[in-house]
């Protein structure tokens, strides 16, 4: 049995922050919509990871439901496998989140870094992810897009999932019907509501991106070749006519836990944290010294560098029409330009940014 974590959940603390509070450092990371930068608290000095999202881009794209799910969804999260959540607030041109920071770089980073992840270090990968996932179910939470890409390394090599921005959450026994995530990583049932010929999917698919991403790390490659453009049908096609193949090397256990996770039958595959433990593979593992990071991985993160595509800063300086670093400076003549002339943008796109304005309030607010 996992020790159960016996301190009150932090709660949401109203508060006024904004981008005053943070000195920008450098940029790690971008999204579709979004990018992440190393910035410090400047009354604590303390270090975070903050995600800021144009809220133009989000609007043109339809995309603002998605980051208000994000924020709720993480403001009522904590766990040591996962990217918790600290503070968000908002500006005239973005929404910010402030999360933790995590220096090791993600593990799709590591792939192309030609890193070998051994089958002790993809072992406690998985029983970390697992217990994440285990969390996840207790809220009623489907991550719906696990892939080497969201799954974050800390200094001391352990795994931490992020980006919840396409999760969904399920209530009592209802299931998931609309299709989302990374195609290569996506469970067979989720490609079935195209066909309509499923009622929905559930905490399982989940758990099939878990094999296939620890399958690709011990591998470097996936089991199964199909691309973003690949039709759904053939996608299904694709898992009846092809299978996985093993290496030889690889050790009997690992492989029969990779078949478990790669079931097509829903019904036959691991699905939850208790029919992992109950393998005989895993009956050697102490689930309190995983939980409590007792157990050193395998791989370390070289901590003299900073594990990302450096040409993400190079973007920000060179490339970005609208720096953050000079955020301050931009919004200032901007609101002195608007003040001569009083020229508003669209009306109708006006008027969405400011619902965006508007809706966000509730999320300007702290984790204490």
């Amino acid at each position: 049995m996992v020790a159960k974590n016996k301190q009150p959940h932090p709660v949401l603390i109203a508060h006024k922050f904004n981008f005053d509070h943070f000195q920008i450092l450098r940029a790690i990371g971008k999204g579709s919509f979004g990018k992440v930068c190393i910035v410090q608290k400047k009354d604590t000095k303390k270090m975070y990871a903050m995600k800021y999202m144009n809220k133009l881009k989000c609007v043109e794209r339809n995309e603002v439901r998605n980051v208000f799910k994000e924020l709720q969804i993480m403001q009522n999260l904590e766990h040591p496998f996962l990217v918790n959540f600290w503070y968000s607030f908002q500006d005239e041109e973005d929404m910010f989140m402030v999360v933790d920071l995590l220096l090791g770089g993600d593990l799709r980073y590591h792939l192309q870094q030609n890193v070998h992840f051994s089958e002790s270090t993809v072992k406690l990968y998985v029983c970390e992810l697992a217990l994440a996932l285990g969390y996840l179910r207790t809220k009623r939470i489907i991550h719906r897009d696990i892939k080497p890409d969201n799954i974050l390394l800390d200094e001391h090599g352990h795994v931490h999932l992020t980006d919840f921005n396409i999760a969904a959450i399920v209530k009592d026994d209802l299931k998931a019907t609309s299709i989302a995530g990374t195609k290569p990583y996506m469970a067979p049932e989720l490609f079935q509501p195209c066909e309509g010929s499923h009622p929905g999917y559930s905490f399982s698919v989940d758990w099939w991106s878990l094999g296939i991403t620890a399958y690709e790390l011990l591998r470097g490659q996936r089991p199964y070749v199909m691309r973003s453009s690949t039709p759904a049908n053939e996608i299904l096609q694709t898992f009846h006519k092809v299978h996985p193949s093993y290496p030889a090397a690889w050790s009997l256990e690992i492989k029969s836990l990779l078949r478990k996770l790669l079931c097509i039958d829903v019904q036959k595959r691991i699905s939850c944290l208790a029919e992992l433990q109950d393998l005989d593979y895993m009956s050697d593992v102490n689930w309190d010294a995983v939980l409590s990071k007792q157990l050193p991985p395998g791989f370390i993160p070289n901590r003299r560098r900073l594990n990302c595509d450096p040409t993400f800063e190079l973007e920000e300086m060179i490339l970005e029409s609208k720096p953050l670093h000079k955020k301050k400076k931009r919004l200032a003549r901007k609101t002195r330009d608007q003040g001569s002339d009083g020229s508003p943008q669209n009306g109708q796109l006006q008027q969405r940014l400011d619902n965006v304005q508007r809706d966000f309030i509730v999320f300007n607010r702290e984790k204490n």
